[in-house]
């Protein structure tokens, strides 16, 4: 039986699917060890054939980030009909388990190592912004509470690349231990805000 006539992909259509083969392989690569031979192999065509999309190797890492920035983002989406605490638990839970599964790239994204480039930044702002508005909204927090539920963000995410750096069996809290002292630092300090304020 003869092979299938491959299709013919448009520009955006390729650039999807070569950005896709690139988030698959961030499972198990950093993001500066992408092999960009391999992805154009897996995508059937040639690395010069790569670069005519992305005309660098960073733009099309920072494609990939992008994308794995705005997965985060779908994947930490609480729903919106959840009371505000169980819609915080949600947020709280699953940004921790993304940053467990893809603590590498993590890394990246906040200290942007590998990838030399502003954009880097960028999409981790966007993240952690995203995720900000989130609070403020499933809480009806007043909008001048968003830079301290921002850097209560950054406590989170320290926390869980902390926590995430051994084997699970050595973990000195689980999961729901983790999230559950995270949801009362939020609340403690929200409290002091509010008392310092009145």
């Amino acid at each position: 039986m003869s092979d299938p006539v491959r299709r013919r992909l448009s520009a955006d259509d390729r650039r999807r699917q070569l950005v896709a083969i690139g988030l698959g392989r961030l499972v198990d690569v950093p993001i500066q060890d992408l092999s960009l031979d391999q992805v154009a192999a897996e995508a059937g065509i040639s690395r010069g054939l790569l670069f005519h999309y992305f005309p660098t190797k960073t733009d099309f890492y920072l494609a990939c980030i992008a994308a794995a920035g705005r997965r985060i983002l779908r994947n930490t989406a609480p729903e919106p009909m959840d009371p505000g605490p169980v819609q915080v638990r949600t947020m709280v839970t699953a940004m921790v388990e993304q940053i467990d599964r893809r603590r590498s790239f993590y890394l990246t994204l906040v200290h942007g190592s590998g990838v030399a480039d502003p954009r880097v930044s960028e999409v981790y702002d966007s993240v952690r912004s995203v995720s900000t508005d989130r609070v403020i909204a499933a809480l009806e927090l007043p909008a001048t509470s968003g830079p301290l539920v921002h850097a209560w963000w950054a406590y989170v995410e320290d926390r869980a690349l902390s926590w995430s750096a051994g084997p699970p069996q050595e973990r000195a809290e689980t999961l729901d231990e983790l999230v559950g002292h995270c949801e009362r630092v939020l609340v403690a300090v929200l409290d002091v805000s509010a008392a310092s304020s009145s």
